[in-house]
């Protein structure tokens, strides 16, 4: 597809970053113009810990984090999968030289309300960053969307790419931008688009897979925004929140079904 022509609006990414996330923001800023990044600070393993033992218990909680160590493990033993997929589908998964990036400590910190302010974007996307509040959502005055790696609202929150797959339904291994409001990807549905994993996928490739078939859709969202002309839609679909898995659902789903 053709490169647009770059809109005078400003466009903002929010996000924690990450090779998907570079591939998704190296996408728009080639169709629409210069994006500018607010980088926030990865949560501590600590903070994130204590959080889910709040929410869930610590049993659920030190489950998940097993699954999230070797999700980290998976990432280094299986580079050159990664490497492919990169290849493959022509994947951007890192800052262009030039690209405007702000640091702050978080999406809902001061400095990242600052940031907005003085950009005046168009839209903002999130991207792979913590949950905005209710406080910090109403003080940014554009509109804001998230890109969201699951089919929502029936796998929302995390590895929703995962969760389909592993619940048998593989036709709903896709993604979602969506508006954001105070719950958890419970906005109005923008766009959705679903793929396939391929050989060799696993949680800790499936968020590259599918921003390799998202990219279309964030432009296509994004463009809207600044046009004016966000429409939702109702996908039908039941509503539910999912997890990180723990570490014993992840291996014995595994052997029993083959989605690793």
């Amino acid at each position: 597809m053709e490169p647009l022509k770059s809109n005078p609006r400003p466009i903002v990414v929010v996000t924690e970053g990450g090779p998907h996330i570079w591939a998704i923001v190296n996408a728009i800023s080639d169709r629409l113009g210069p994006v500018s990044v607010i980088l926030e600070s990865p949560e501590s393993k600590k903070q994130l810990l204590l959080g889910r033992a709040r929410r869930q218990g610590w049993l659920q909680a030190i489950g998940q984090l097993g699954t999230m160590v070797l999700t980290r493990l998976g990432k280094r033993f299986f580079a050159g999968h990664a490497a492919r997929i990169i290849a493959e589908q022509k994947l951007q998964t890192e800052s262009k030289p030039g690209q405007a990036i702000i640091h702050v400590p978080s999406a809902n910190a001061p400095e990242c309300l600052q940031a907005i302010r003085e950009i005046q974007p168009g839209v903002v996307l999130l991207a792979g960053c913590r949950l905005l509040s209710r406080q910090t959502l109403a003080r940014i005055p554009c509109p804001v969307l998230n890109y969201h790696a699951g089919i929502a609202p029936k796998y929302r929150g995390m590895n929703g790419g995962y969760w389909a797959l592993a619940s048998g339904d593989a036709e709903n291994f896709g993604t979602t931008v969506h508006l954001v409001d105070a719950g958890v990807d419970t906005g109005g549905v923008l766009r959705q688009v679903r793929g396939k994993p391929e050989a060799g996928d696993t949680i800790s490739s499936y968020a590259l897979r599918q921003a390799a078939f998202s990219r279309d859709i964030c432009v296509e969202a994004v463009r809207d925004a600044l046009a004016d002309k966000l429409a939702t839609s109702d996908p039908g679909l039941p509503s539910k929140q999912w997890y990180h898995p723990t570490i014993w659902f992840y291996l014995w789903t595994g052997v029993k079904t083959g989605v690793w």
